[in-house]
């Protein structure tokens, strides 16, 4: 398996990745209810999951298969992105439901777990309270508040702040806010470009883009479980 060298920038979570561009590392989330699949391409890792926008009764059993069908694919790293939200997709109880399907099968192949979460943190926690996973959870996309922030990684969760937010100036509140060893950072298929986001939070973190690199790469290995 490829990983990422040390002087690598870590996108944790985008889509549709067309290529690679020297010197960047990425996780490509693929969606269950999508034909594509994982290829063995440098610099690029995947994830599998049900997101809950595209997910209905009717689709239910054929997605949660392929995930299940996916999971042990040595170049799928994690399961997800699968979550709650509350503004988008089907009823909370089939969000929950498939979502904790999903943790079952990160669990039975000692993947980890990303997570998609739109005002529904309530649930979320009760899901984590309730299942008590081994394996660890990232929250991708995060743009709420450090109380809350703080809260998710007390329970041994991990954030990846959302590509716009980190990128104004008052994100630096909450990525000041933070210990260093439980952030990612990401593009989530935006065309932002990962280097600009380096730039900023290091900046935000009085650090060097070298010490941010180490950092991220560090947590990359330690969240995935990858040696």
């Amino acid at each position: 398996m490829n990983l990422p060298g040390k002087n690598d920038y870590i996108d944790v979570h985008t889509h549709d990745c067309a290529g690679q561009a020297d010197g960047i590392f990425t996780v490509e989330s693929l969606l269950a209810h999508e034909e594509k699949g994982p290829d063995n391409i440098p610099g690029l890792l995947y994830t599998i999951g049900i997101h809950p926008w595209y997910l209905n009764e009717e689709n239910h059993d054929r997605l949660i298969s392929r995930v299940m069908a996916t999971a042990d694919d040595p170049l799928v790293i994690a399961i997800g992105e699968g979550g709650f939200d509350r503004l988008r997709g089907p009823s909370p109880d089939l969000q929950r439901k498939t979502f904790e399907e999903q943790v079952s099968v990160a669990e039975d192949h000692k993947k980890p777990v990303v997570i998609h979460c739109v005002r529904a943190w309530d649930e979320l926690v009760r899901s984590h309270k309730r299942l008590r996973p081994a394996m660890p959870w990232l929250v991708h996309g995060f743009r709420g508040k450090p109380d809350l922030a703080l809260q998710l990684i007390s329970k041994g969760m991990y954030i990846s702040f959302w590509f716009d937010f980190v990128m104004r100036p008052e994100s630096a509140r909450l990525i000041r806010s933070l210990p260093k060893e439980r952030i990612f950072l990401e593009t989530d298929g935006s065309g932002v470009d990962i280097r600009d986001i380096y730039n900023k939070v290091s900046a935000d973190l009085e650090i060097t883009i070298d010490e941010l690199k180490s950092v991220i790469n560090k947590n990359f290995k330690e969240f995935f479980k990858l040696k």
